[in-house]
Parts: structure tokens; C-alpha cells; sequence
């Protein structure tokens, strides 16, 4: 008979009197001596962040709260005007959005930057590097990841921001840098303007903090989160899903054939 895996997790546990996460004493060590931020920078990395991590990671989770009415927020909207009983629903809704089109592509940039420069922290070429990535997405008539924004151009004002946070906390290295190679060379190559838009540098800097572009998605996730609740709290306020259903109906009714 196969052994059985011993269930391990260093997550959380609790007694009568007393609750752990992440090794710390929740009540004494983490309730109000802590950032949400922070606090999920530990829950996913192990560790408290240090205050130069932790600027650059709420700068971050900052950036993708509130996107207007995304279909996510839509989605998110519709659902609670649905089944106003089950908040968690409509945010469930709406997170199930969190892709490679609206929030999601820092997963997808970070995954570029890392197989990129998997080899370590040597020398690399970043120029070649750029050229070649360009070429294979060229060739393959396919949209590079983590550049290009369809309102804001020729920069995207997140991005500036963002790596001038990193930068002045020390994270601004050679994940950054290759991104800007790539935005460079696809310019060049495709003679437009594709700058770096919010989710490329998110993903770049995730990766200089030491994240594995396997849970980038997941920080859209966290931001995303508390946009969609407060898209449910303004849609309590101000009623405006009923309204898009009615109108939409309406009109597709007046246009049908």
C-alpha cells in the first residue's frame, strides 16, 4: 500500500487561544500592525515584505483596482442586480474576466521576462534578446504581451510611475530593462507607437520582486477584487445595471431583421 503524503501547510492554523498565519500571531503580531498589502505580500511570498518591497508591491496592487466599466464591472453589475443576495457572486463574476485582454497580461509579460532571462543574472544581451522575441511574435502575427494600449499613447502614464517606484526602492533591473528593449524594438519593427502599458510593467516588476509569473494573474486578482465590491456598493447607490439590460433588450429588438 502506498504511503500516504503527510497534509502539510504553513499557512495558517488556530487552538482556543490562539491563531497563526504565515507564523505570525494574528492578533498580537498582525491586526493593525500591518497593510493589506502587506499582509497579502506574506501570504504569498512567506515572509513579511520589507518597507522598500512593500511600497513598490500596494504601488501595484494600486494601479488595477478601478478600470470604469470594464465587461468585468459590467458582468459584475449584472449579476448583483440578478441575485442582489449573493454579493460574492457578482464579484465572482467579474474576477472569472481577469484575462489576457482586460487586467490579466502581467501573467503573460512576466512569463515572456522570465524564460527569457532564465539562465541567471549573467550578461545578456537584452537588445538581441528583444529582437528575437519581437521577430518570433512578428512572424507568428501575434500581439506582444505587456506593450501597446489602445487610448493611451505614445506612453502610458501608470508606467513612468510605476517604474520610478521601483526604481527609487531599488527594483528596477534587468526584467524592466528587457521589457523596455522589447517596446523599442517592436516600435522600430512595426513603425507605431507601443509603449509599455500598466499590466507589462506590473509584470516586470513582479518579476524583479521575485514572483513566479505563475501568480502574477493572481494579483489582478486581489486589486480587481476590491473594484468590483465597489462597483457593487456604487450599483447600490446608483442603479444603472437594470438600466443596460433594459436598454439592450430594447435596441435588440428594434434591430432584429
Amino acid at each position: 500500500m502506498k504511503a500516504r503524503k503527510p497534509i502539510r501547510s504553513e499557512m495558517g492554523w488556530s487552538t482556543i487561544d490562539k491563531i497563526v498565519v504565515r507564523g505570525h500571531d494574528l492578533p498580537n503580531e498582525l491586526i493593525g500592525q500591518i497593510d493589506l498589502g502587506s499582509m497579502a505580500f506574506l501570504e504569498i511570498m512567506g515572509r513579511r515584505p520589507t518597507v522598500r518591497e512593500a511600497d513598490v508591491f500596494n504601488a501595484l496592487l494600486v494601479t488595477l483596482v478601478e478600470h470604469g466599466m470594464t465587461p468585468q464591472a459590467i458582468a459584475t453589475r449584472m449579476i448583483s442586480a440578478a441575485a442582489p443576495e449573493a454579493l460574492q457572486a457578482a464579484v465572482a463574476a467579474g474576477l472569472c474576466g481577469v484575462g489576457s485582454v482586460f487586467a490579466g497580461g502581467s501573467e503573460q509579460c512576466a512569463k515572456i521576462l522570465q524564460e527569457a532571462l532564465k539562465d541567471g543574472p549573467g550578461d545578456h544581451d537584452l537588445v538581441k534578446i528583444a529582437a528575437d522575441l519581437v521577430e518570433s511574435y512578428v512572424s507568428r502575427k501575434t500581439v506582444i504581451p505587456g506593450i501597446g494600449h489602445p487610448v493611451h499613447k505614445p506612453v502610458d502614464p501608470r508606467t513612468p510611475v510605476l517604474f520610478g517606484i521601483a526604481e527609487r526602492n531599488g527594483f528596477r533591473g534587468r526584467y524592466v530593462a528587457l521589457l523596455e528593449a522589447i517596446s523599442k524594438e517592436a516600435e522600430r519593427r512595426l513603425q507605431r507607437s507601443l509603449p509599455i502599458n500598466a499590466t507589462g510593467a506590473i509584470g516586470a516588476v513582479l518579476c524583479e520582486l521575485g514572483f513566479s509569473w505563475r501568480i502574477c494573474r493572481g494579483i489582478a486578482v486581489i486589486s480587481r477584487a476590491v473594484g468590483l465590491v465597489g462597483h457593487i456598493a456604487e450599483e447600490m447607490r446608483n442603479p444603472i445595471a437594470l438600466e443596460i439590460w433594459e436598454r439592450t433588450e430594447a435596441e435588440v429588438y428594434e434591430n432584429k431583421d
